[in-house]
């Protein structure tokens, strides 16, 4: 894939500084680490190397990335590594299923000023929601395992948090005599968990509230008070909350190839973005509201830079989590017994690589990065290391993008 023309980065680099004098002191530490990471990712400040091919000489210089869960330039490597590591843990049933848990935009505002107490409770609430039910014999009567991954946007870059669950169609019966499989096409209705998951959420956050985990400043000031905080929870008690189950997908191939669209993804990648003219960014968006229609969007830079950290993540805060079965304390053993009641064979365990070994991408002890792209025989050997930029000269925000930045990250 060809680099986009645009990229978030540059968007940083040209208007970062102005963000930075108007918002710089109500961001967090976080916002501004993402800010600066994006702005100098695959550029002279981080370093890099002189690569050079072992057969026709051609060299290249390579930057290193900054390796940001955030930086859409450093997402595509590490979703590959993670769904190529998931492979194993994949059964062979005929379906797996999608449900998204969303939280309603009266609670969003709470969730901004106390992201990990709030998305941390919202993982909980859709866990939990989606075991009990499964585990009812009303429903499936069984303990299942899925994966959940928190995104917090929606396609305009507005605060939309929600978890995604990634689910096998069917369980480990209670007795664990058995898998038991769930209807075609259907796993678990949506309606009661949505009024489980209502219930549940709003019990634990009413649980922070009295235990003084959260914070509220601004217009949200008021809500420090009990009965306004009650009057809150009350009223989005009494709206429906939205639990959707996507059409199911076939066996576990398909499902790996759909994980590497959601595992990694950041708020917006380079690939959207049309133009950025006049201190304004345009880009495309979907919307579902009408139908997942096709259009753009047109906003000054400064509300496109705060409508991405909007979306920034606290630190160490884990956003991809496994449950039931696929919890990774038991999970090699739970796996063996689901394939055992499926009938299947199970893969090897995955074998620990000592220091001893050679680690991977290098021949000889010397590092390999890819193919060379002229002569598409040799390998493009690292032959010089690039100093990274001392920080303190690095400045705020801007760094000139690099004249040669390279495709994928080689560091």
């Amino acid at each position: 894939m060809t680099r986009p023309r645009l990229e978030v980065a540059d968007i940083f680099r040209q208007h970062g500084e102005a963000f930075l004098d108007r918002f710089g002191h109500v961001i967090s530490h976080e916002q501004r680490r993402v800010l600066h990471d994006i702005t100098v990712c695959r550029t002279a400040a981080l370093g890099g190397h002189v690569e050079q091919c072992d057969q026709c000489g051609h060299e290249q210089v390579a930057y290193n990335s900054c390796r940001n869960r955030h930086c859409p330039k450093c997402q595509a490597a590490a979703a590959a590594e993670w769904v190529e590591a998931r492979e194993a843990e994949l059964l062979p049933v005929d379906q797996y299923f999608h449900l998204v848990f969303t939280l309603p935009a009266a609670l969003g505002p709470i969730a901004l000023q106390n992201p990990g107490v709030v998305y941390g409770l919202l993982f909980r609430a859709a866990a939990e929601t989606l075991q009990q039910v499964a585990a009812d014999p009303m429903h499936l009567g069984a303990e299942i395992g899925f994966l959940a991954i928190l995104h917090t946007w929606g396609q305009n870059l507005q605060h939309h948090p929600h978890v995604h669950c990634v689910i096998p169609g069917g369980g480990i019966s209670l007795d664990a005599s058995q898998w038991v499989a769930c209807r075609p096409g259907f796993f678990l209705p949506v309606r009661i968990l949505s009024r489980v998951f209502r219930g549940k959420f709003l019990s634990l956050l009413r649980t922070a509230f009295d235990r003084g985990r959260l914070a509220f400043h601004g217009k949200l000031s008021p809500l420090a008070d009990p009965t306004e905080f009650q009057r809150r929870l009350a009223a989005s008690a009494r709206t429906e909350w939205v639990v959707y189950a996507k059409p199911p997908h076939g066996g576990p191939q398909q499902v790996l190839k759909y994980l590497a669209r959601y595992t990694h993804r950041v708020a917006i990648n380079n690939h959207r973005l049309i133009a950025m003219e006049d201190a304004a960014v345009t880009f495309r968006w979907k919307d579902y509201v009408h139908g997942g229609k096709r259009k753009t969007m047109t906003l000054k830079a400064a509300e496109f830079i705060r409508r991405f950290l909007l979306h920034v993540l606290p630190t160490r805060f884990v956003r991809i989590r496994h449950y039931g079965f696929l919890a990774n304390r038991m999970c090699w053993e739970k796996l063996q017994l689901c394939r055992r009641l499926l009938a299947a064979v199970t893969p090897p365990e995955p074998v620990v690589v000592g220091p001893a070994s050679e680690p991977e991408g290098t021949i000889e002890g010397k590092p390999v990065a890819h193919i060379c792209p002229v002569c598409g025989e040799g390998r493009m050997v690292i032959v010089e290391v690039l100093k990274a930029i001392p920080a303190e000269r690095q400045g705020r925000v801007r760094q000139e993008p690099a004249l040669e930045r390279a495709e994928c990250d080689s560091s």
